[in-house]
């Protein structure tokens, strides 16, 4: 900006009525936004507006996790009201919102905030970044969603998306490579939890002192492939029967019944901690001593840059952006996907050479404070929007 201490307001559409991982990025963006136009001078405030859809509500359902965290970090909040999931509808609604915020800049986070902009025309008036935060195509139905941005995301004036993999599957759908950046998510390190607290922990959870626990986190759907994690903790038990463990999955998701039904037709019933949807994590990552993640398909995973926070040794899968992260044998062990015997023996090489777990986690703990720090995101993201501003501004300038 040609002023970078004049305050910037950013409107974003974001479709939630839970903290997901797309609303942990958003939020983490304001919070520390807010701090660093508090602590640096050079740094401009950020007046953020969270713009999202909901459908009528049964009184006397749990109220919406994101709109409550959203409020308790002083976020401004609208909501749209729809009857359905692509609501036309809520584009009158959607275009008041605007005009009435009369944004510096709005942002979209899924494809139906996209196809709703779009639809507006709201994008010739307003400077539009959309962020492509990775497809899930778990049916038919979630598959001609995501056809909807073949239309809308090439009229964006920006796309950012969390790994290159992401930005060359955007090409397909039309929107120029020249459009497209590529910014990997932040994480912000939490306190180190007292020993005492994690011995508590590991007993309420059903973990013997002397059990090694071995940890994945994430939503039980079929891209996550924890079916592949639950193959390969067999192999393991097989194989390797004096190693005294339980594997512990944290989340929930469609995919739950068949994982446990799973679990039980391997044998693994007493092993297998099904620890359910968990929204404050750190200590499974204090009590854990390998996290795992099995997915066929990821973007920049949250739960791989908190694993490497709380500076716990990791088994992936070298799949999407996962290998723009870390490296092999550097930071983490990498594994080929849709292989559970090269996860089971990456497991078990974490277990039984503490020498390399040490390595790999003093190596991670490192890109965590040098590469993704919240300053250098926000700082990164900013730079992005104050391009798109800007190239706005000049153009009306030339007309």
């Amino acid at each position: 900006m040609s002023e970078a201490a004049s305050p910037v307001k950013i409107l974003s559409l974001v479709e939630a009525t839970t903290v997901n991982a797309v609303v942990k990025n958003v939020m983490e963006f304001h919070h520390s936004a807010r701090e660093l136009s508090e602590q640096s001078p050079d740094f401009p405030k950020i007046e953020a507006c969270l713009v999202t859809f909901e459908r009528k509500r049964d009184p006397n359902h749990a109220p919406n996790a994101f709109v409550n965290a959203a409020l308790d970090l002083k976020l401004e909040v609208e909501i749209i009201p729809e009857r359905r999931r692509f609501d036309l509808g809520a584009i009158s609604a959607l275009r008041r919102v605007i005009e009435l915020q009369k944004p510096d800049l709005v942002v979209t986070h899924s494809v139906k905030s996209h196809f709703l902009l779009w639809r507006s025309q709201l994008w010739r008036e307003y400077p539009w970044v959309a962020f492509h935060h990775g497809y899930t195509t778990t049916d038919l139905k979630m598959r001609a969603y995501n056809w909807l941005d073949r239309w809308s995301l090439p009229n964006a004036d920006r796309l950012v998306t969390v790994c290159h993999a992401f930005a060359r599957e955007l090409t397909r759908t039309g929107v120029p490579l020249e459009k497209i950046s590529v910014r990997h998510n932040s994480v912000r390190p939490r306190p180190k939890i007292a020993t005492s607290d994690v011995q508590s922990f590991k007993k309420r959870l059903g973990v013997a002192s002397d059990e090694r626990i071995v940890l994945t986190v994430g939503r039980m759907s079929r891209e996550k492939a924890h079916i592949d994690l639950l193959d390969a903790y067999k192999r393991l038990r097989v194989a390797n029967p004096d190693i005294s463990s339980k594997l512990v999955i944290v989340g929930d998701g469609p995919e739950r019944s068949r994982l446990e039904a799973a679990a039980d037709a391997h044998g693994l019933s007493e092993r297998v901690i099904f620890a359910g949807q968990i929204s404050e994590v750190q200590l499974f990552y204090a009590a854990a001593d390998v996290f795992a993640l099995p997915s066929h398909s990821e973007g920049s995973p949250n739960v791989l840059l908190e694993a490497m926070a709380a500076s716990l040794p990791i088994v992936a899968t070298a799949v999407g952006g996962v290998p723009e992260i870390v490296e092999n044998n550097e930071s983490a062990l990498l594994v080929p996907a849709n292989d559970p015997q090269a996860m089971a023996a990456a497991i078990v090489r974490l277990l039984t050479d503490q020498n390399l777990a040490e390595r790999l986690t003093n190596n991670s703990t490192a890109l965590i404070a040098n590469q993704f720090t919240p300053e250098k995101y926000v700082r990164a993201l900013f730079e992005i929007y104050s391009s798109v501003i800007n190239a706005r501004q000049n153009r009306l300038t030339l007309d």
